[in-house]
């Protein structure tokens, strides 16, 4: 991975921690007994922060010891599901106090990374939900700073920690299906239109300063705030980082490649909602992996999205196709798997109900106990997510850059090279030095 020594995140000065802590500081180590409860505090209390609260809620590892959104509303709704001691508008009181152990970020995407590279430089561990950034740097500085401060960080791709899923996987690890040469993923459902805005005041207890945080600020405006984000170039990643992110993981992860691709092409646009979203509403996308540069070491991985349709491939609307020399997996979060020979006939088939958060939390408990690797480590999540940033930005630009998956860096495009970070608010706290 490219060095980004200069790529450091600005610590907040000034207050640090009271004597009025309601926990006992744990070693500098971050260490946490076998026994011991891990102190957690939420940060983000939307659709993906209710739920992880009411999952945190029945756990007895963990004591939520904080809630913090910039909505007032939302916060004081996720304190009730948790009993939490305190309900906070910004995520600074939560890195301050010394008693938290661990962080579950829940955020919008633009949040993702600052939240995660302060909570480790505070000594925190990190949950943070998929996409782990915003952007392919923020994944880079986001590795960087879990190896720096020894932190477990977590990535929300949950599949990683279903049994059903790692059966399937090892299934595919052990050659049921030869060597799995491409994974063809897929995200096919019926979203809402969002219409068209214009700017207007903020909600009354909403903290919108705060919620734009280190984004270049823009005015309010109803369509670009809850939820709506995702599909606005300042705070989302579109449908391929958001729901995306779950089945391009997964293809990633049982086509069996460790590195970033060489060769980045996608086409699609707006093709069905007429409204203010930025980003594609029907995208395809491949990603080539050279491997060693012969015939048998190259992979490819491809990403379909049609977020207008509920006609999906085989009946699933997020799902994976693995596709080997002996034959074809499919499979599906939704707790399907079906395994067929090179003739195309049946071999295996099996279901589950879908996967819960649970098991996913309980590992990320366990990683912080133990001092191991998480199953969604964020290097993992970093590779993953970097192809819903490398697609979007060549759908963008209506061009398949090269990639130099050892430089980190498209191949003489500069106009794509800048499309690799962002830009940040002068002056917040939260944004990255240098730039």
């Amino acid at each position: 991975m490219a060095s980004i020594t200069r790529r450091q995140f600005i610590r907040r000065g000034g207050t640090g921690i009271t004597a009025a802590s309601l926990y006992m500081a744990r070693p500098a180590s971050g260490i946490v007994g076998a026994n011991e409860r891990i102190v957690v505090g939420v940060i983000g209390c939307g659709g993906m922060g209710k739920g992880h609260c009411r999952t945190l809620a029945d756990l007895p590892e963990a004591k939520v010891a904080y809630v913090c959104d910039p909505d007032s509303t939302r916060c004081n709704e996720a304190k009730l599901l948790t009993g939490s001691d305190r309900a906070v508008g910004d995520l600074r009181r939560i890195l301050d106090d010394k008693g938290v152990d661990a962080v579950v970020v829940a955020t919008p995407d633009h949040w993702h990374a600052p939240a995660t590279v302060l909570a480790c430089e505070a000594g925190k561990h990190v949950y943070v939900e998929k996409p782990c950034s915003h952007n392919f740097r923020e994944g880079q500085w986001m590795v960087r700073a879990a190896r720096r401060t020894n932190r477990v960080v977590q990535h929300g791709t949950q599949s990683r920690s279903d049994e059903f899923i790692l059966g399937a996987i090892r299934k595919l690890q052990e050659g049921v299906i030869g060597d799995v040469l491409v994974a063809k993923a897929w995200n096919i459902q019926r979203r809402k239109s969002i219409g068209r805005g214009t700017p207007e005041d903020p909600p009354a207890g909403v903290e919108y300063d705060l919620w734009v945080g280190p984004a270049p600020y823009v005015p309010f405006q109803v369509n670009r705030f809850h939820y709506n984000w995702r599909w606005w170039y300042h705070f989302g990643t579109g449908d391929m980082g958001n729901d995306g992110a779950h089945e391009i993981d997964m293809a990633r992860w049982g086509l069996g490649v460790r590195t970033l691709p060489s060769t980045v092409s996608a086409a699609g646009g707006k093709y069905f909602f007429d409204d203010d979203q930025e980003f594609p509403d029907t995208l395809t996308a491949a990603f080539e992996y050279p491997g060693d540069g012969k015939v048998a070491g190259k992979r490819m991985l491809i990403y379909e999205q049609r977020i207008w349709s509920t006609n999906s491939p085989l009946g699933i609307d997020n799902g994976v196709e693995f596709f080997g020399s002996k034959g074809r997996m499919l499979l599906s979060k939704r707790g399907r798997m079906e395994i067929f020979d090179d003739r195309n006939r049946p071999i295996a088939s099996q279901s589950q109900a879908p996967t819960k958060h649970l098991a996913h939390l309980k590992n990320f408990f366990d990683a912080i106990k133990s001092g191991r690797r998480p199953n969604a480590d964020i290097e993992i999540g970093f590779l993953s997510v970097a192809l819903s940033h490398l697609g979007n930005i060549a759908a963008r630009l209506g061009r398949s850059p090269r990639f130099d998956p050892e430089k980190a860096r498209f191949v003489d495009d500069e106009e794509a090279n800048r499309l690799l970070t962002r830009s940040y608010r002068p002056g917040h706290w939260a944004v990255p030095k240098g730039v």
